[in-house]
């Protein structure tokens, strides 16, 4: 049984109260740096997703940690805000959940300082259907299910457009929204929280799922997916995040090293065959 720390939804109220005492305190106060370098010898706590994200996670701590001295714990967070309110506010010493557009677009909206570490894997988002055997089967009148959040819900509707389901306004970015649609081909589409799209599927023609979730749901994203992203060129590497100014922090790089090495490599291609696929070497900022 995993060692694991499941936060619950009772930490938003503390989150959201300690965000506004710290939002806007940085690593170049004194006592900031002084807390971080007493922390050599302390355990790294970082906010993860399950799927894949802990459980890569808990792989270097149980294989590979020891090794470098590094103390990991893992605490497991099922929604897409908390990961991120936790580390600014000091609860969690890290992140491992999201992509670059994502984290921008939260920032901005939450006045965080939440900056990326290292890429670790590339989940290719993903349509599915438990009715349709194609994408060609997907006809007018039928209903999509898509993320809600600014970022994946635009990654989803690029999906669809690029897959000729749907027509979007030219030169519209990651941002895009039901709005952006030039033609919808006679589709309707549902928005829905990225967590809830996969229990969606038996309520709707066919749904967009971001891959962690899709592996939750015992879905096969290389095999079960009507389509998939590409990964050539594609922007939304997951990647380990800290609050600006933790960085350098010894723990961090040990971990690092550890989340790029040849044996995570190897774990993420044995066990997810292609349904996550490792995204070292091109820098996460």
């Amino acid at each position: 049984m995993r060692n694991n720390i499941k936060l619950t939804a009772g930490i938003a109220a503390t989150a959201a109260l300690a965000l506004g005492l710290t939002a806007c305190g940085t690593s170049s106060d004194p006592s900031s740096a002084k807390d971080q370098a007493g922390s050599a010898d302390k355990p790294l706590v970082v906010a993860a997703s399950p799927t894949p994200h802990a459980d890569i996670l808990n792989y270097v701590k149980d294989k590979l940690a020891a090794k470098e001295g590094l103390k990991l714990e893992v605490k497991e967070f099922t929604d897409y805000v908390l990961p991120n309110t936790a580390t600014e506010t000091g609860q969690v010493d890290a992140n491992f959940f999201q992509h670059k557009p994502y984290l921008d677009d939260f920032n901005k909206k939450n006045n965080t300082h939440i900056v990326p570490v290292v890429n670790v894997h590339l989940e290719p988002l993903g349509l599915y259907s438990k009715s349709l055997k194609s994408v060609k089967d997907i006809k007018a009148g039928q209903t999509i299910a898509v993320p809600n959040d600014t970022t994946n819900e635009g990654r989803a509707l690029h999906l669809l457009a690029d897959n000729g389901l749907i027509t979007l306004k030219a030169g519209v970015g990651t941002d895009a929204k039901l709005s952006d649609i030039t033609d919808k081909k006679g589709l309707e589409f549902k928005e829905l929280e990225a967590a809830t799209v996969p229990r969606a599927l038996n309520d709707v023609d066919a749904a967009v799922i971001n891959g962690n979730y899709a592996i939750e749901a015992k879905l096969e994203p290389a095999k079960d997916a009507l389509v998939l992203e590409k990964a050539e060129g594609n922007p939304y590497a997951n990647f380990l995040a800290v609050k600006e100014g933790n960085e350098k922090d010894a723990r961090v790089q040990k971990l690092v090293k550890l989340l790029n090495s040849p044996e995570v490599k190897k774990y993420i291609e044995d066990t997810y065959k292609g349904s996550v696929i490792p995204a070292f070497g091109a820098p996460a900022k």
